[in-house]
């Protein structure tokens, strides 16, 4: 049976410390604790407006990941030459507009690929493994796979938002990812996954990657408030008495 990684994408561990422009909580700090709890890397996503990971983040995660560091970004110069010069295990393309809240879907291989072509070679040069996030569609999978790329992550939003009603989003999961891996793709997969919906996905046999951030993070403010809020009350009531 084929190994199955798991890499917890961190980015809104950075959203919280941006909606106050402070110093917490911390990503990096974020990254360590991942990779303490099993992790098999970390995944971050440098947008273009900086919504969230800043430039400093991706400087202090580079040396200090344990595992490995997949990098998110699209196609944008300011980003692709600040990833290229930390030269991350990985490299993700995926889209990006500005209006959107999250990454809505995968990048369109259908028009002109100069661009990205040009930025494929330029990561890879770098030393970085690429990789093409993209819809779970046989065509595309092909026009990546012709672009030279050894890796492709699927996008599992259609799955995510309609898993409850029907299978189908899943069997094209299923056989997008039987697909990409018959042509020589490793096959990765994410977007919107959750503690109740993964487990289908998890079991398509080809997929080895799974990125999983938003849930995770959404998960771990339940289950460590209450370890915080009695924290919290052991200090302020300490020094209160201490008075």
């Amino acid at each position: 049976m084929r190994p199955l990684r798991l890499y917890i994408n961190i980015d809104h561990v950075a959203t919280v410390r941006e909606a106050r422009k402070t110093d917490e909580p911390d990503p990096v700090e974020a990254a360590r604790i991942a990779e303490t709890a099993g992790a098999h890397g970390i995944t971050v996503h440098l947008r273009e407006d900086r919504r969230h990971i800043q430039n400093h983040d991706l400087d202090r995660l580079a040396p200090v990941v344990r595992t490995v560091l997949n990098c998110e970004l699209a196609l944008a110069p300011d980003v692709v030459a600040r990833v290229v010069r930390l030269a991350p295990y990985q490299a993700t393309l995926v889209p990006e507009r500005r209006q959107e809240v999250t990454t809505e879907g995968g990048l369109d291989l259908s028009g002109d690929s100069g661009r990205l072509e040009e930025v494929i070679a330029t990561l890879t040069a770098a030393g970085s493994r690429v990789s093409l996030f993209i819809d779970p569609d046989l065509a595309t999978i092909d026009r990546a796979r012709a672009l030279g790329v050894p890796a492709v992550e699927l996008h599992t939003g259609r799955y995510a938002h309609t898993w409850r009603q029907n299978g189908g989003a899943l069997a094209q999961l299923a056989r997008a990812s039987e697909h990409a891996a018959s042509i020589g793709l490793a096959v990765h997969a994410g977007h919107g996954l959750t503690y109740v919906n993964v487990a289908p996905v998890a079991a398509i046999e080809p997929i080895e990657e799974l990125n999983i951030g938003h849930s995770v993070v959404s998960r771990s403010v339940m289950t460590g408030l209450y370890g915080a809020v009695t924290e919290m009350q052991r200090i302020v009531q300490s020094a209160r008495h201490a008075r």
